[in-house]
């Protein structure tokens, strides 16, 4: 009898992951959200630790641990253990963490999700809890797929769903669907392999063996798969179940087994599988097996993964026996992942399952440390696929982009994925360090490789500043309006204005609205660092432009005019402006009296500029006050004797000092005689010669 086996048999790295933390974590108030595996040897052994099997939370009491088996849960799971205060030993598989990711992502962006697998499956159930439990479930091509015609929609895949079935079924929904389909093909790259394999052997053999638990998603898959190439196949929970009597009369007999089959039910089932008895007589076929292994023809892969059973101990290590072998192998105790090598520890454990990774072939030898440092990698790597941002050195490059290292993995950055836009001197990167996250993880035996992107870390941050950005300006404007009082630092000057910060936000206070009373530059009022109150003038939501004033929270100088000036006071001020009806005087910053013509001198005066220059300070006496019009009339000739005042020649008198009658025409031409007498106000009354312009 011919035996083939399939490659990739046993506990895949998810499933081995939550049964070795499932065997090694204190038992002590530990739960399991449902089975860990679909296996009832390996259960039952965790049942025999302590550890309880639950099916729903409320099970759990709080403040105790649950271990999170493989097949995942939904978010609703994690956010009542935050509030109940359960710890929780997550051992999610990363390939059903990266589908519950996606699944996350696109119902936020209004997605409707549809997953391909078995409704019931409790990586299904948990998948539908990352999207409000409101995915859409195909398990068959035969099911009414009207829903996705008019929807957008995203597909994801039961991670040991049957290949060929999630291939029919997608054909069915693109061609349905008028809309966005965005398809993820989320089968576990392991799961095809096992189900090619299991194919392949069957296409080849009389007869094929699965082995797994009954209640295997995964190993009903393969069992179906062989059905339809192979006339007999053999169904087996463990090896209690297999008779010899099943598979005697078949020449080629091909073996395969689900991700959740431990190596120890394999191998059992091969070495009862040596009494065969074709003829009544034993028969050395599986003898002849065994012989191929322990002559290295088993083709064991340097970095494979094997459970040997402890024979004996002695100083220089402990001696295993290989799976399906019966041969031993002395396993170094450098090699033995422990803190001090005791012979007598191991003694004491003959006959007990040790896991090892064969580390050299030919001759094999084995270690136990490497497994902590693989098993190290890989979480490492399940985080990296499930999109977690990691860290690494460039140590060199190439024509196409920046090579370095990550534990047993090629790290290699295309050039175009260092940042946006094009990279020309990549030698530059060298000995710095790169940000980066997973674009493609290929994990072959002779090559593991990670190409990676530090660009989409660049991008998303720069798009989540920008949205964050936009988000506190959107608040701001929400939060702001006219005639508003605020507080603000100023934080940079221009020779137009102060930008002022306001919630973050920067607002412009020009120089116009820094004081009543006119400015030359922004310092004199303003100091940069320091806060002071603006009020709000002017808002521009389009451009994004707000416009504050300082000088409107203070008071006006004519404000205040009232409480330091009254009428009959005397002022000391300087000339500003001379027209032909009088001359302003600057009583302080932005406050102007006007002198009448009449009230410069006890002389009449033609012009103001016969006596009057712009700048020229003098004292005057306040005449008429009215702050609320913002007028002061002031009088220079009120403060001067007349028995001192100087006369002033003037071209209208006459050598006597008397009016000149002067005789002009009118419109009509008609003669007119006018006497020109003191003051020359031409018929004015001093009223319209006190209105200032704007006011006429």
């Amino acid at each position: 009898m011919e035996v083939l086996i399939a490659k990739s048999s046993g506990f895949c790295s998810g499933v081995k992951n939550a049964v070795n933390t499932a065997m090694t974590i204190d038992p002590d108030n530990t739960y399991v959200y449902g089975e860990i595996i679909h296996n009832k040897d390996v259960t039952q052994k965790i049942a025999e630790r302590g550890i309880r099997v639950v099916e729903h939370l409320s099970e759990v009491p709080d403040g105790a641990r649950l271990l999170i088996r493989s097949h995942g849960v939904g978010k609703a799971i994690y956010e009542e253990c935050e509030a109940r205060g359960i710890e929780v030993v997550d051992c999610t598989c990363a390939f059903v963490k990266r589908t519950q990711n996606i699944v996350r992502e696109y119902h936020r962006k209004d997605y409707d999700i549809v997953i391909i697998g078995e409704a019931s499956h409790p990586e299904v159930v948990g998948l539908s809890g990352w999207c409000e439990n409101q995915a859409i479930v195909y398990s068959s091509d035969e099911a009414d797929f009207s829903f996705v015609r008019e929807r957008n929609i995203c597909v994801v895949c039961q991670t040991t769903f049957s290949k060929e079935k999630f291939d029919k079924i997608i054909k069915i929904i693109k061609k349905e669907c008028r809309k966005t389909v965005a398809v993820f093909e989320t089968i576990c790259y392991t799961t095809i392999g096992r189900q090619l394999e299991a194919e392949k052997l069957s296409k080849e053999c009389d007869a094929m063996i699965v082995i797994g638990g009954l209640n295997s998603s995964n190993t009903n898959k393969l069992y179906d798969i062989c059905a339809n190439h192979c006339a007999h196949v053999i169904r087996l929970e463990n090896s209690a179940s297999f008779r010899a009597e099943s598979i005697k009369n078949f020449n080629r007999v091909g073996i395969v087994s689900g991700a959740s089959t431990p190596d120890t039910q394999h191998r059992e089932v091969l070495l009862k599988m040596e009494s065969i008895d074709t003829e009544g007589k034993a028969t050395n076929a599986m003898e002849e097996f065994v012989a191929k292994i322990d002559n290295g023809q088993s083709k064991f892969r340097k970095g494979q993964l094997i459970t040997a059973i402890i024979s004996s101990a002695d100083d220089e290590g402990v001696a295993v026996l290989l799976p399906f072998s019966k041969k031993e192998i002395v396993l170094d105790k450098n090699e033995i992942d422990c803190e001090e090598y005791k012979r007598e520890e191991f003694s004491a454990k003959a006959g007990s399952e040790i896991e090892l990774m064969v580390v050299a072939l030919n001759p094999v030898k084995l270690s136990q440390k490497m497994i902590r440092k693989m098993k190290e990698e890989e979480a490492v790597i399940a985080d990296i696929e499930a999109g977690k941002e990691f860290d690494v050195t460039c140590t060199g490059f190439n024509k196409g982009g920046l090579t370095s290292e990550l534990g047993t993995y090629a790290i290699f950055v295309p050039a175009k994925e260092i940042r946006s836009g094009y990279v020309k001197d990549l030698e530059k990167y060298v000995g710095k360090k790169l940000r980066l996250r997973a674009l493609e993880i290929k994990k072959g035996e002779r090559k593991k490789e990670i190409i990676a992107s530090q660009r989409v870390i660049i991008e998303e941050e720069r798009a989540a500043k920008k949205a964050a950005e936009d988000a506190r300006i959107a608040e701001f404007f929400d939060s702001i309006k006219v005639d508003d009082v605020v507080e603000g630092e100023v934080k940079r000057v221009t020779s137009f204005g102060a930008f002022v910060s306001v919630g973050g936000f920067d607002c412009l206070a020009h120089i116009s609205d820094l004081s009543w009373t006119g400015v030359k530059q922004v310092t004199d009022v303003l100091e940069i660092g320091k806060k002071y109150e603006f009020k709000v003038l002017k808002i521009d939501n389009e451009n994004k432009k707000v416009s504050i004033g300082y000088k409107q929270l203070q008071p006006q100088p004519w404000d205040l005019a009232a409480e330091k000036y009254k009428e009959g006071d005397v002022i000391h001020g300087k000339v500003v402006r001379i027209v032909p009806f009088g001359a302003f005087v600057e009583v302080e910053k932005g406050i102007d009296g006007l002198v009448h013509v009449s009230q410069i001198s006890h002389e009449w005066l033609e012009n103001p500029t016969s006596v009057l220059t712009i700048g020229e300070e003098v004292d005057a006496k306040i005449l008429a006050l009215d702050c609320y019009a913002k007028k002061m009339t002031l009088s220079i000739k009120a403060l001067l004797p007349e028995t001192e005042v100087k006369k002033v020649s003037r071209k209208s008198d006459d050598e006597n000092g008397k009016p000149v009658k002067r005789v002009r025409k009118d419109k009509n031409g008609e003669e007119e005689i006018r006497e020109w007498s003191e003051g020359g106000l031409g018929g004015a009354s001093i009223a319209d010669l006190l209105m200032k312009p704007q006011d006429k």
